[in-house]
Parts: structure tokens; sequence; C-alpha cells
């Protein structure tokens, strides 16, 4: 067979599996934000989607089902971490410019509160348990913060400034991406104390981290950047278990543990889709986005992919892109 008729049947080979993994269902428009789109969050209830925009100094509110703007608030110094607090009914916004978490009514987000952390106020997860809203920020920190009382509980010693984190309900321990300090931090939130640390010789620069597994057992995930490389960790001892080459510049994963899937999103303009089998993890499909769209959301619930991608050099807008995980 010629070299050329085999070379197109790969090409066309990878551009199904693509296909076949993720489907580009819509777009929806956030036009006038410009520069870096960070974190985002959802209100299933109201279906909303919460985009913090960092170098727009915005949070645009997104209304799914109409596909478009519901609001934007603006006036926030970097913000980089969203999350809905159900039980408060609240959005906490939390800002790297000022360190602060603000508070936003969830009917009609008016503002609610704020509470001063120190600098560069990053992630946020919610403890589902009790309503507390956890806060990576500082140079080494995690934030518990009572959302009702607008105060701030309790505090979690870090070597460095934490990155991707992600709690586990069951054993009540806290994943934490550690990059400056070339770990990932175990933390205990019962006794709000770090336990363990792992390491991963070789790799360099984790920023995300999920948990969660096939039938219901937990894998940690974590993604490095300086070499780009899927890690999947043993959740006993941190032993590495895995290790895939993955898309650079990674900034999200998340595991469908409907499809026994792990997404990676990365700003180098792609999604690298694995497939769990009964040897691991393989790679199935990587597809497309745009250059700089790092940012991801995956909702089991909608069973949707949300990713970021800031305005173009040519002048199009910044968007969230719509995918659709097949089958």
């Amino acid at each position: 067979m010629p070299i050329a008729a085999v070379i197109l049947g790969l090409l066309v080979n990878s551009a199904a599996r693509a296909e076949e993994a993720l489907v580009l269902e819509g777009k929806i428009a956030l036009p006038g934000v410009a520069g870096r789109i960070d974190h985002m969050a959802v209100d299933l209830a109201r279906k909303r989607l919460l985009v913090a925009e960092l170098g727009n100094g915005t949070l645009d509110i997104v209304d799914l089902p109409g596909e478009r703007r519901l609001k934007q608030i603006a006036g926030l110094n970097e913000p980089q971490g969203v999350a809905y607090a159900q039980k408060a009914d609240l959005v906490v916004v939390t800002s790297a410019g000022d360190g602060s978490a603000r508070f936003f009514r969830g009917d009609d987000l008016a503002p609610a509160g704020s509470l001063t952390l120190g600098d560069d106020a990053d992630n946020v997860r919610v403890d589902p348990r009790t309503g507390n809203v956890i806060v990576g920020y500082g140079s080494g920190g995690l934030a518990i913060i009572d959302p009702e009382k607008r105060s701030k509980i309790g505090n979690i010693k870090l070597a460095a400034h934490p990155e991707s984190f992600q709690l586990d309900t069951a054993s009540g321990r806290i994943f934490v991406n550690v990059p400056d300090a070339g770990h990932i931090a175990v933390v205990d939130l019962a006794s709000a104390r770090q336990v363990a640390s792992w390491t991963v010789p070789g790799l360099h620069a984790n920023f995300p981290l999920a948990i969660d597994g096939p039938d219901g057992t937990i894998a940690v995930a974590v993604a490095f950047r300086d070499p780009a490389k899927l890690v999947l960790l043993d959740t006993k001892t941190g032993a590495p278990t895995q290790q895939l080459d993955t898309c650079g510049d990674a900034d999200d994963i998340f595991f469908d543990a409907k499809r026994r899937w792990i997404y990676v999103s990365c700003g180098a303009g792609a999604i690298d889709v694995f497939q769990s089998d009964a040897t691991g993890y393989r790679p199935l499909a990587r597809v497309v986005t745009s250059s700089g769209a790092r940012t991801a959301l995956f909702v089991p619930e909608q069973d949707r992919l949300f990713v970021a991608a800031r305005a173009g050099l040519l002048g199009s807008d910044a968007a969230i892109l719509v995918f659709r995980p097949l089958p």
C-alpha cells in the first residue's frame, strides 16, 4: 500500500475516534470578555454556569438552556475561583488581586458580603457534608469558611500555594497539588493537618487533580506539565500506578464515571480522552479546541463538558464550548 494512503488512513481513523468521543454541540458567546478565563462552577437547580474571568475582572453567569449570558458581575480583582454553595444558596468568588472571598445571593446574585483571606485566593470547593467552603490561598493554606456566617472557621497550613485540590468525603481526606513544593499533599480535614506528601520523580508543575473512578472506587489522577503526563496514583501510598502522555499545559481533569473515561483539558488547544479497561487507562481520543482554552468543567448531571475559550487574536469573542460525550 502507498505510504500516502497509509498516512491518510491514520488521519481519518484519528478523526473518527475523536468524533466518537466528544461532539461540539454548541458555543455560548461571551462578548466583551478579554484575557484569561479561570475556573467555572455550576448552579444545577437554576441551570447556570458560573465563569470566573480573571483577565476581565468579571464573573459571568450563563443561562445554559437559553445559551446566553444572564448577568455579568464586574469590579472583581482578578477573580480565579468560583463555587455554588447550595446549603447557603450563595455564589462564592475568590480573587487573586485582593485575596478576597466574595458572596452573592444565589437567586438574584446581589452582593451578600465578603471576607479577606490574604493574597492569591484561588480554587474553591464545597464540602457537601457540612456546606462549608474550602479555599486555597496565599503562600500555603486552605481556609475553611462558614458561608452562612461569612466567617473563617479553620485553616490548614501547606508548604506552598495550593493549586487544584479535591475532597474525598468518604475518608475526609483532601488531596492537594502543591507544585512549588513539588508534591501532592494529603490533608486530614478533621484534624486540619497535612498527614502525607507524595512525589513523582522526574515530573513537575502538577496543576490539575481529580478524584473518583469506576464502580465507586477512589482513584487520584494528576496531570503534570513538565513533562506533559497524566499520572494515576495509589490512594494509600501515593505510588504511581500508571503514567500516560497527555496534551500540553493541562489545567483541568475530570472523571466520567458513566463511561469510565478521563478528560484532560489543555491550553495547547486540545482535550485528551482516556478510556479505562482491564489493564488501566489508555488514550481514546484527542479533540481539538482552541489555543489557550484550558479551563473546563464536566457536569455529570447534564452529561456535558464545558470548555472556556478566550477571545481570539482575530476578533472572535470569548466563548463557552459545549461538548457532548458519545455515546
